[in-house]
C-alpha cells in the first residue's frame, strides 16, 4: 500500500509534527509513505521511514492567516501558486498512492484550495482513496457559510474523515456544527500521541520544562516564565526553556542572556517527550501535540493557551482538561509573572495529570484505518 500525506503549517509546527508521527507509524507498518510539506522547513523534522518532500514553502504573514508569504516574506502571487501547484502534482504523480491524506482540509486551509482541488480531482480520477486528517477542535469559521463549504467539499471529494480525538472528551461537533452532514464518513481515532522510550537518567530529571511549540508566538510565555521562577515554589528546581526555531535569533539570544543560574535556555530538541517524561512540571501553550504529550506523561502542568487572531482551539482544549482537574490554565490576557507563578504553585499542590478515560491510541488506530482502505 502507498499513502501520500499533504500537510501545511502556517504559524506553529503542530500540524507537521502530528502528520510526521502518523507517517512514521504508517511506514513502520510497511506502508510506502510520502509526506508533502508546504510550510517552512523545520530543523530536525524526522519522517522516519517515510519520505519527506518539501514543497515551495509558504507561511502566514499575520496572526489572522489572511495573507500568505513565501520563504522570503513576499506575498504569494499567481505565478507562485502555479509553481506550487505543479510541484505538488509532480510529487503526487511520482508517488502514485493508493490513498491521499490531507491534513485539516477541508475543515481549514481554505487559502490552499488553488492546489488542493486539482490534487483531489486527480486522485479521484485515479481511483485513489481520499482521507481528511483533522484534530479534535476546529477554529470557529469567520463566516457562517464556511461550514456549508466544508460539507460540500467533504461529501464531494472524501471517502473518510479521521478525527484525531475522543468523542467522550471533546466531540467533533462541539466546534463543527455540520457533523451530521458527514457522519457516515467520520471515524474517531483517539488522540495521536507518540510514546517515548525513557532512559533512567539524564536531562529533564526533576526539572520544570517550559516550551512554546514552534516559537513564533511563544515569546510572551517564555519571558513571563523566566520572571515567574523566583516567585514560585519551584524556584530551587532547574528550569529548562525550549525555544522553537520560529522565534528570531535576536529574541532567542536575549532570552539566553536573561536566564539566571539554574535556568537553561536552548533551542527545541527532538527528545522533547523524553524530557517531559522525566520532568517535575510542564509549562506550555495549549497546542494539541504538547498538551496530549504532557497528559500521556502524567505530569503536573500549567498551560497558557495562545489566543491571538481568531484562535480559540487551544483555549477550548485547555479548559476541557482543566474542568477534569487535569491542569492549571492562565489566560493569555491575564499572563504575567505573578499569575504564572501562582498557577505553578497550584499545580505543584495538586496531583499529577491522569489520562484516565481519554483515548490516546490515535496513531495505531489511524494506521489500521488506512490499511482498511487498502483491504476494502
Amino acid at each position: 500500500m502507498k499513502v501520500f500525506f499533504w500537510v501545511q503549517h502556517l504559524l506553529g509546527i503542530g500540524h507537521l509534527r502530528r502528520t510526521l508521527s502518523l507517517a512514521r507509524a504508517a511506514a513502520a507498518a510497511g506502508i510506502e509513505t510520502v509526506v508533502a510539506s508546504g510550510g517552512l522547513p523545520v530543523p530536525g523534522a524526522d519522517p522516519g521511514g517515510a519520505r519527506l518532500v518539501q514543497l515551495p514553502p509558504v507561511r502566514a504573514a499575520d496572526r489572522y492567516f489572511k495573507q500568505l508569504a513565501d520563504e522570503r516574506g513576499q506575498p504569494i502571487d499567481d505565478g507562485w501558486r502555479e509553481r506550487r501547484r505543479a510541484a505538488l502534482l509532480e510529487a503526487y504523480e511520482a508517488a502514485r498512492p493508493d490513498a491521499l491524506v490531507t491534513e485539516l482540509f477541508p475543515f481549514g486551509r481554505r487559502q490552499l484550495r488553488f492546489e488542493l482541488e486539482p490534487l483531489l480531482a486527480r486522485a479521484q480520477a485515479d481511483g485513489c482513496r481520499v482521507v481528511s486528517s483533522v484534530r479534535d477542535i476546529l477554529v470557529e469559521p469567520d463566516k457562517p457559510e464556511r461550514v456549508g463549504e466544508m460539507l460540500e467539499r467533504a461529501t464531494r471529494w472524501y471517502d473518510l474523515v479521521l478525527v484525531h480525538g475522543d468523542p467522550a472528551f471533546v466531540p467533533f461537533d462541539a466546534t463543527f456544527p455540520g457533523l451530521d452532514g458527514i457522519a457516515p464518513l467520520v471515524r474517531y481515532t483517539g488522540y495521536a500521541v507518540e510514546r517515548a522510550a525513557v532512559p533512567s537518567s539524564g536531562d529533564g530529571d526533576g526539572e520544570v520544562l517550559v516550551s512554546a511549540g514552534g516559537g513564533a508566538v511563544g515569546e510572551p510565555l517564555l519571558r513571563a516564565a523566566l520572571a515567574a521562577r523566583p516567585l514560585s515554589a519551584a524556584r530551587d528546581r532547574r528550569w529548562r526553556f525550549l525555544v522553537g526555531e520560529g522565534l528570531p535569533e535576536a529574541a532567542f539570544s536575549s532570552l539566553v542572556r536573561a536566564a539566571p543560574s539554574g535556568a537553561i535556555v536552548e533551542r527545541a530538541r527532538p527528545d522533547f517527550q523524553t524530557l517531559l517524561a522525566r520532568a517535575h512540571l510542564s509549562i506550555s501553550q495549549g497546542g494539541y501535540n504538547t498538551v496530549m504529550e504532557v497528559l500521556a506523561a502524567g505530569l503536573r502542568a500549567v498551560v497558557a493557551p495562545y489566543a491571538g487572531g481568531h484562535e480559540s482551539e487551544q483555549t477550548l482544549r485547555a479548559r476541557a482538561l482543566a474542568a477534569r482537574g487535569a491542569l492549571q490554565v492562565v489566560a493569555e490576557d491575564g499572563l504575567s509573572p505573578e499569575s504564572l507563578a501562582a498557577a505553578v504553585d497550584r499545580a505543584l499542590a495538586g496531583p499529577p495529570l491522569s489520562a484516565a478515560g481519554i483515548d490516546l491510541g490515535g496513531i495505531p488506530a489511524t494506521v489500521r484505518l488506512l490499511q482498511g482502505l487498502d483491504a476494502g
